[in-house]
């Protein structure tokens, strides 16, 4: 085979790969949006869409593997093309438990739809989840136009989620021991909260990532931490 034929093809392949990322990207964000409106309107149908939307999500993480291995098939990569291969795969693995991550918040939205749940509560799960929400979004703003101080900068707000988890779960602790009533629904909210704190864990760990494809350079420092 013609090695202009080889190189077309492989640049072919990697403009799959970036689509396959950029929908999952599209997707999980999506899923995140959808589990809080489902727990802040308590809306049972939009909580199910969520759930049955991540296939879609499983699907694409099984075609980047796919896509990766014809790319080292093609030939051998080196430097930014294999940086970009070898981050795909991890970006796309981070992404897929993010919806695995927002499909459970959904699920435990629906059980709390019926237990006594203290709305400050709810509201505080919300706060946090916004707050998420939004490191998401920069995270796959970054990573869309290779913007890699706004990738810092996603890497450096992981402090602000662990503060407003930790002061969320003292919160729900304390509701808890006030009235007996809302314990269960209360533990409930306290498994949404690590959940959506852990996809604000995966969109650090996606823009330490970036910082590495684009830099060739590992992030050493320590990743800033909250007040627990």
């Amino acid at each position: 085979m013609p090695a202009e034929h080889l190189v077309k093809r492989f640049d072919d392949e990697l403009e799959k790969l970036d689509a396959s990322i950029s929908e999952m990207g599209g997707l999980a964000e999506s899923q995140l949006a959808m589990a809080l409106a489902a727990l802040r309107e308590r809306n049972s149908e939009t909580a199910e869409k969520v759930m049955k939307a991540d296939n879609r999500v499983d699907e694409l993480d099984r075609a980047v593997q796919n896509q990766v291995i014809r790319l080292l098939a093609l030939r051998q990569p080196m430097a930014n093309d294999l940086r970009l291969i070898v981050t795909s795969i991890k970006i796309a693995s981070a992404l897929e438990r993010i919806a695995d991550y927002a499909k459970n918040v959904a699920k435990r939205s629906l059980q709390i739809q019926t237990m006594t749940t203290p709305p400050l509560a709810l509201n505080g799960v919300d706060r946090l989840g916004r707050l998420v929400q939004n490191l998401l979004k920069d995270v796959l703003d970054a990573l869309s136009s290779k913007d890699d101080a706004r990738a810092r900068a996603v890497w450096t707000r992981d402090a602000d989620v662990d503060d407003v988890y930790h002061s969320l779960v003292r919160e729900l602790l304390t509701y808890m021991m006030e009235d007996a009533r809302t314990i269960s629904a209360c533990t409930q909210l306290m498994f949404m909260a690590k959940n959506i704190e852990r996809i604000g864990d995966h969109a650090t760990n996606i823009a330490e990532l970036l910082l590495f494809r684009w830099t060739g350079e590992e992030v050493v420092e320590e990743r800033p931490r909250g007040t627990s």
